[in-house]
């Protein structure tokens, strides 16, 4: 009898518990020093570990004077996340963001955005519209002048959202906040004026229009008899794409050229998967990428840096030419995939220029809010030296010289740069 109630009272004790744990998790409020806390937490960990300060505007320390004694307001987790982008914002860095969000949260650039825009001669114009998106949908076309946002002058809107901690505010930083501000909140409907033909017209875009949409990892199929196609459906932190890729490939296996399009691949994904799709175009060991740790230089005045290299994978070697298209949402290991097949002469890269999204990300967790917070802690850069979010893809196409021309221009563009390479290549004997 003893004994079944030892049992039910350890059972009851392991039920407590686990409550205990479940109230924890769900814990919604935390104390000012808590919630202080958290916030040096981060802000040290960014002054120590994050890579790109130097060549930020950002006055880190007068971040912290800022926005520190604005925990005073904060009643609630909400206002503490809605703080804390506030801060990561100062940094205008689409590499950086928290790992939550709430209603009212910015929709990340480039994996929430639809509008790509820059400022052109004092001018906001829109560079490229993804396709079968909201502001497609809407009509927004290249080309276009941005002339409001939500009803607010494009200038004075993004002059808002620029950050206070600058100490200059550079194009980068507006460009970062125009692009911010055209991607919109999670539950905002957006209304973009834009001057098109001399004439000014106003889009509404609904805040639902953008729909998470189920795709395969992959598809691919035959452009022409001797033409394959792979295309890369957001998927490259999913190791079953190493699988998908390489069943793709055999069955393209005797075509005398390849297209693969990483230009849906805007939220990155990891060097392993990477890897396993680079490694199927060479037959020996090569580099494709060099990696820097500038908070070790920092710390220790010394630098560390190393070149990281691909594998042959397993399976046959495709060895026929191959072009790889991108766009501006070619994002992180999209665009790691595209400076190495580049360094490694396996490709010619087609497109514009990418997400540019700088270097290789960390993850912290704070301690008390258990908030997730990733951002940049090494540099990145092509085999040649160039910094990877400032690669140009050799054969450029600038979609605002041609935006008169119908159908897919980068596509195009590279089915002529391949034709031109399968042209000069000699038939491939049947093994």
């Amino acid at each position: 009898m003893k004994r079944v109630f030892a049992l039910r009272l350890s059972t009851l004790v392991l039920l407590l518990c686990f409550f205990v744990e479940a109230i924890a998790t769900r814990q919604t409020n935390f104390s000012r020093q808590q919630y202080e806390e958290d916030f040096d937490h981060l802000w040290q960990n960014f002054a120590d570990d994050y890579a790109y300060l130097d060549q930020k505007q950002t006055d880190w320390n007068r971040v912290r004077e800022i926005y520190r004694p604005q925990i005073s307001a904060v009643k609630t987790r909400n206002d503490f996340v809605a703080l804390l982008e506030s801060v990561l914002e100062e940094l205008y860095d689409f590499h950086t963001h928290l790992n939550t969000n709430t209603a009212s949260s910015p929709r990340l650039v480039p994996s929430g955005a639809d509008i790509w825009a820059e400022w052109i001669k004092e001018r906001a114009i829109i560079k490229e519209v993804k396709p079968e998106s909201g502001a497609d949908k809407a009509g927004l076309k290249v080309g276009m002048e941005i002339v409001s946002i939500n009803g607010v002058a494009v200038a004075a809107a993004v002059s808002r959202r620029a950050g206070k901690s600058l100490r200059f505010r550079d194009k980068a930083a507006k460009d970062w906040a125009l692009r911010t501000l055209l991607a919109g909140r999670h539950n905002e409907n957006r209304s973009i004026e834009v001057i098109s033909n001399g004439a000014r017209k106003v889009f509404e875009i609904e805040a639902d229009s953008r729909q998470a949409e189920t795709k395969p990892l992959l598809t691919y199929r035959r452009l022409a008899k001797d033409v394959g196609y792979i295309r890369i459906n957001n998927s490259l932190g999913n190791s079953e794409l190493v699988k998908q890729f390489g069943l793709a490939l055999a069955a393209l296996r005797d075509t005398r050229g390849l297209v693969l399009d990483l230009r849906d691949t805007p939220s990155g994904g990891n060097t392993t998967v990477a890897r396993g799709i680079m490694g199927r175009f060479i037959t020996r060991d090569l580099p494709y990428q060099k990696h820097s740790i500038p908070a070790e230089e920092r710390q220790y005045g010394i630098k560390r840096s190393w070149i990281e290299l691909v594998s042959p994978g397993a399976g046959f070697t495709y060895t026929a030419p191959v072009v790889v298209l991108v766009n501006h949402w070619t994002g992180s290991m999209g665009e790691g995939i595209a400076i190495g097949m580049d360094g490694m002469k396996r490709a010619t890269i087609v497109g514009t220029d990418m997400a540019r999204l700088a270097g290789a990300t960390s993850g912290i967790k704070l301690p008390h809010t258990g908030i997730g917070v990733t951002f940049p802690t090494e540099k990145l850069f092509h085999v040649n030296g160039t910094p990877r979010e400032k690669f140009v893809p050799p054969v450029y196409v600038d979609l605002l010289l041609e935006k008169n021309v119908d159908g897919d221009v980068i596509l195009l563009k590279g089915l002529t740069v391949l034709r031109a390479r399968i042209g000069s290549r000699p038939k491939r004997s049947r093994s």
